[in-house]
């Protein structure tokens, strides 16, 4: 059964770049939707492949959909494209959503009906974790805590750019959406600059999106040292811990010492696979160990990376760091 209300409009937005090869299911997972009041605007950050001729049929088929390349003016990447997506859309309640990912035919049916009870900035649901092929992956979406800033900050829960579904008069009032800066972390630090605001937050607790994880995926990125998601990634952390400071919302203490864990992982790694910058992972580690005044740490990092440059060997003085 497809439900319609002419007066609740979703805009989704979804960025997307050389997706040509999954984005058609994502699509057709929308139009399936049995809430059939939506428009859902696609901004091309550029890609080379049939990603034009592709849109441009969806578009065609159904004018609910919208395609817009991305403004040669705007700083590529998805963060530039969500927010010219932003401006786009005409909709009561807005979702981002990712050009792999796949909603499930009740989704924006059961975040109507939740907006329609509750008065609220922010709905947010669960989702399920697939892999290429579609099969359920045994992972759990941790999105509920009544902790939320703090474990929010340090990953004991998320909500990815894609699971909360926003009003836009909350969205109407916030000065900056995604930091177009960043490549990675960019959905971290915009949902926590929303949840500083003290957003109304209803939960739906069922899968309502089916999350794709794969190749391409930016956690494998982080994975292999990706030297430019991982600058991004800092430049977050640390945009976080000056915002903290101001806003009080949490204790800094807590997000500096999960960095001081990340940035040892990301040395240990760079130090174990002879990195080609393993060099600045660790004057990265060694500034924050100094900032806070960690002196015991420093040393045995100093120790570890002299022993492991000269030997190529001292496994245990890593893990000891």
């Amino acid at each position: 059964m497809h439900l319609e209300h002419n007066n609740v409009l979703f805009s989704i937005i979804i960025p997307t770049y050389q997706r040509a090869h999954l984005i058609s299911e994502t699509l057709d997972s929308i139009i399936a939707q049995n809430y059939t009041n939506w428009e859902c605007i696609v901004i091309d950050d550029g890609s080379t492949d049939n990603t034009h001729d592709l849109l441009n049929n969806y578009v065609f088929k159904d004018s609910r959909f919208q395609y817009y390349s991305r403004p040669e003016n705007l700083l590529k990447g998805p963060n530039s494209c969500r927010n010219y997506g932003f401006q786009k859309t005409k909709g009561d309640y807005v979702k981002w959503f990712d050009s792999d990912d796949i909603m499930l035919e009740d989704c924006l049916s059961n975040i109507y009906d939740q907006f329609l009870k509750k008065d609220c900035d922010v709905i947010v649901s669960d989702i399920e974790f697939i892999d290429f092929n579609g099969v359920t992956l045994n992972k759990k979406h941790e999105y509920y805590s009544e902790n939320l800033i703090e474990d929010y900050l340090v990953g004991k829960i998320t909500y990815y750019t894609y699971v909360p579904t926003w009003n836009r008069k909350f969205l109407n009032q916030q000065s900056e959406l995604f930091d177009e800066k960043f490549s990675n972390l960019d959905d971290w630090d915009f949902n926590l600059r929303m949840l500083y605001q003290d957003p109304k937050i209803e939960y739906i607790h069922k899968a309502l999106i089916q999350y794709r994880i794969h190749s391409e995926s930016l956690a494998h990125e982080i994975d292999k040292l990706n030297y430019k998601e991982i600058c991004s990634e800092i430049l977050a952390r640390e945009k976080h811990l000056r915002l903290l400071k101001i806003n009080k919302k949490a204790d800094p203490d807590v997000l500096n010492k999960f960095i001081k864990n990340r940035y040892r992982y990301f040395f240990i790694n760079a130090i174990q696979t002879k990195d080609i910058n393993r060099y600045k992972y660790f004057k990265i580690l060694l500034k924050k160990q100094f900032e806070l005044m960690d002196f015991f740490g420093i040393l045995k990092a100093t120790f570890a990376f002299l022993v492991f440059s000269v030997f190529n060997k001292g496994y245990i003085l890593l893990k000891k760091i």
